[in-house]
């Protein structure tokens, strides 16, 4: 059972989520916030799977809820939900660590999905977004691409291969298309991935592929998305 935290601004909003996440098995509605200072502070107490994050609303906005969030440590995944199409707010909640970021408009088996996808440890993003994505990240990089790759201690721990999997990754790659290009099995692709996310302190893929970007590991026009959604 997934237990989820529906924070949203609209009263009815929350009231569609709780039919729809009521009425499905696997998942179930451990609380509601209207904010996300109130999303913080239930945290602590319900200390829910997932949890869906509005962006606007009044006082907290959902990115810095997820950014308290994530900066406690706790176990909850964010899955940041707007019905603004706008790549700047899904940089910033990404950034922020959210695990993913979809649209408001989505299909119930794809929210659905969605939600089972990242209490898992997966990443999703509406797929809408994902090329728009990567050119607003390569915008907001303080550096020009045509530098060397950057020295982190990060990248010390990890062997030639994961080094060679984190920018696979990078270039948004599954792992069965990683698996092709270096003609390995794709359980020992799934291993080296768990790997690589463990030693770098990363989340999920999408935050591998941030740190990928920053390192210059990987350039824009080298990936043909950042993540692909599970559904």
């Amino acid at each position: 059972m997934i237990s989820v935290l529906v924070v949203d601004a609209q009263p009815l909003q929350r009231f569609g989520f709780r039919m729809l996440l009521e009425s499905t098995p696997d998942t179930e509605i451990v609380g509601e916030a209207e904010n996300g200072a109130e999303a913080v502070r239930r945290i602590t107490e319900l200390r829910p799977d997932v949890v869906l994050m509005d962006i606007r609303m009044p006082g907290v906005d959902g990115i810095e809820a997820t950014r308290r969030i994530v900066a406690a440590g706790g176990r909850s995944r964010i899955l940041v939900l707007t019905t603004f199409d706008v790549e700047r707010y899904a940089f910033a909640a990404l950034r922020a660590g959210a695990s993913g970021f979809l649209l408001k408009d989505i299909r119930p088996e794809e929210l659905l999905a969605g939600i089972r996808a990242v209490a898992a440890g997966d990443a999703v993003i509406a797929p809408a977004l994902t090329r728009r994505l990567l050119d607003a990240f390569a915008d907001r990089l303080d550096d020009d691409f045509c530098g060397p790759v950057r020295e982190d201690p990060r990248l010390n721990f990890l062997t030639d291969r994961e080094r060679e999997v984190l920018v696979a990754i990078g270039h948004g790659l599954t792992n069965g298309e990683i698996a092709q290009r270096f003609t390995l099995s794709e359980s020992t692709v799934k291993t080296h991935v768990g790997r690589v996310l463990a030693k770098i302190g990363a989340r999920d893929r999408i935050q591998a592929v941030i740190l990928a970007y920053e390192l210059r590991l990987t350039r824009p026009g080298l990936a043909p998305q950042l993540a692909r959604p599970s559904f």
